[in-house]
């Protein structure tokens, strides 16, 4: 699934490497194309089927230990006892990524306009006063990165034409003693994220 499971994708391989040892992750990749024929950047975005593979080599339990131990590196579990509809990320690099994003002001215009209503890019071109060449770039790069999901999409002249939207509805960043954390609410398609259904699984 595009959006948030991309957003953490790469921390996540990072931090599967580093739990497992690139031998384990080679053997894992070589399990994911035997059985599904896909690659380890998309296992990591379709976690239900990496998911099975840990299951195969190490157990249930031994998986479900492991995948405790993915998530504990990504996201402040602490933080969800206080507040259920918000994750607080402990990634740096997600942390860093979703500052800069958010950073870059024309970004922040599209991610304001599109937060709870899906709009085709021309829309929100239009909406946010942006040029063409730049608005497109800019919608691109946060497709690219996963922040912005096609929601929804209407035919003209025989194309399809998709609305997005973007994968928060709210955000919290808040700083303290120099420690930067970053408090997300997803947007309702991204509650459905392969990552988070396996954890909570």
């Amino acid at each position: 699934m595009p959006g948030f499971d991309h957003v953490i994708a790469k921390s996540l391989s990072d931090v599967i490497e580093k739990n497992l040892g690139r031998k384990t992750v080679q053997k894992i990749e070589g399990r994911l194309f035997e059985k599904y024929g896909i690659s380890w950047s998309q296992a990591l975005e379709e976690f239900e089927r990496l998911d099975f593979v840990l299951k195969e080599l190490f157990g249930n339990a031994g998986a479900k230990g492991l995948e405790n131990r993915f998530c504990e590196s990504i996201f402040d579990l602490k933080s969800k006892k206080t507040d259920d509809s918000y994750i607080t990320i402990s990634d740096p690099d997600i942390n860093s990524t979703i500052i800069q994003t958010f950073g870059d002001l024309e970004k922040k215009k599209i991610i304001e306009s599109i937060i709870s209503v899906p709009k085709v890019v021309y829309e929100i071109i239009k909406e946010c006063d942006l040029s063409q060449t730049s608005g497109y770039r800019k919608i691109n790069a946060l497709i690219n990165d996963g922040f912005l999901i096609p929601a929804e999409f209407e035919i003209k002249e025989n194309k399809k034409i998709f609305k997005y939207i973007c994968v928060f509805k709210n955000l919290k960043i808040d700083i303290n003693s120099n420690k930067i954390k970053v408090s997300i609410q997803l947007n309702d398609s991204q509650l459905q994220s392969s990552f988070l259904r396996a954890i909570k699984a």
